[in-house]
């Protein structure tokens, strides 16, 4: 429960890489179709590092002190009348959830076609104006809260969110069983698309990376990998496919030459399917050999609908988050984390902060 002054602790940004964990109000009572949750573990996303590296992500930039995260578990402490979880049943206290970050409006165009991550009105924790999850309670509408069997631990419930981003980049890519894929970069993400590909019937997934202990992973979770730093990928790439090239090439990294290695590794009519977010904001491509090769470029907007195929996905432990997971770090040490984090130092993967405080 909140602590005796009403507050509770939360970690803000106050500027870039000016991270402190500060005392805020208590979120209070939840209202009409609210919950209350007591988080219990936060993951570090590559979008929190954009934040807390630059103080922006894309156009969004950090204005006044904010609490980052987004990708979260927690408990339900209670809620509000006419409180439905994700799966429209009546939620109840005491409940552990997973938590979808995105709230639509339910009203606007995009939402009526289909598409809530496209909502027009959208918010999403963490992503300036909107306050983030790194902190003891916060309130959420109930239907974002998605409850979990005990059989799925709190570190599986938080990688729930980038597996679901995963599974909407393969729903948008069109793989196919027998597709040959490729993924560049293996960093969370990219190591979500790599399992959620294979799961989707991909013949084969190739995974770029630089770094050893990524690529370490990589091979476990079944990637064909290719280090760039001891050969060119898209040579790689081309001469694994006898010169034909990929049916789908992923970018998951940082959105930069990696780009145009996708864009070069992809058959004649394949498909390119962009994730990773670059630091400039800016897309870098050539135009003529994508026009050439009639390649369909697909662009990745977070996730929608995914939490009830991949919570099934772990029931049936058809997924392995915890092969991703490198790191668990207590709240009192976030600052640190985020630092070690944007560094990759450790041999970092990814980190969950585990947030029972005291």
């Amino acid at each position: 429960m909140p602590r005796p002054n009403g507050k509770m602790l939360a970690a803000r940004l106050h500027g870039p890489r000016d991270f402190r964990i500060d005392q805020l109000p208590h979120p209070g009572t939840p209202g009409p179709g609210e919950a209350l949750i007591r988080v219990t573990a936060v993951g570090i996303c590559g979008s929190d590092l954009h934040i807390f590296a630059d103080g922006r992500i894309g156009d969004a930039a950090v204005e006044s002190p904010m609490v980052l995260g987004h990708e979260f578990a927690g408990v339900v402490e209670a809620v509000g009348p006419d409180a439905q979880d994700g799966f429209g049943r009546k939620l109840a206290p005491r409940t552990r959830v997973a938590v979808d970050p995105a709230t639509s409006c339910g009203r606007c165009e995009m939402c009526e076609r289909g598409d809530p991550n496209l909502c027009l009105n959208l918010h999403f924790c963490g992503t300036p104006p909107d306050e983030g999850c790194l902190c003891e309670y916060i309130k959420m509408p109930a239907r974002n809260c998605f409850p979990v069997p005990d059989s799925i631990d709190d570190e599986t419930a938080v990688m729930l969110e980038p597996f679901g981003i995963a599974l909407h980049t393969i729903d948008l890519s069109r793989i196919r069983v027998g597709s040959t894929v490729a993924v560049i970069g293996a960093g969370t993400i990219g190591l979500c698309i790599l399992e959620a590909a294979k799961l989707a019937g991909a013949a084969q997934v190739f995974i770029t990376e630089k770094l050893d202990w990524r690529i370490a992973v990589a091979k476990k979770l079944g990637g064909s990998t290719v280090n760039i730093e001891k050969e060119d990928p898209v040579k790689a790439v081309m001469k694994a496919t006898g010169g034909r090239g990929v049916d789908v090439a992923i970018e998951a990294a940082w959105a930069d030459e990696s780009v145009q290695q996708a864009a070069d590794m992809v058959r004649r009519g394949g498909v390119l399917v962009l994730v990773g977010i670059p630091s400039e904001d800016k897309l870098l491509l050539k135009a003529s050999g994508v026009r050439r090769r009639g390649l369909t470029i697909q662009m990745v907007r977070r996730m929608k609908i995914t939490y009830p195929r991949a919570i099934e996905l772990a029931k049936r432990n058809l997924i392995d988050m915890k092969a991703i997971v490198s790191h668990r770090v207590a709240f009192k040490d976030i600052v640190k984390a985020y630092e070690m984090n944007a560094a990759y130092k450790d041999r970092v993967v990814k980190v969950i902060v585990n947030m029972n405080v005291k």
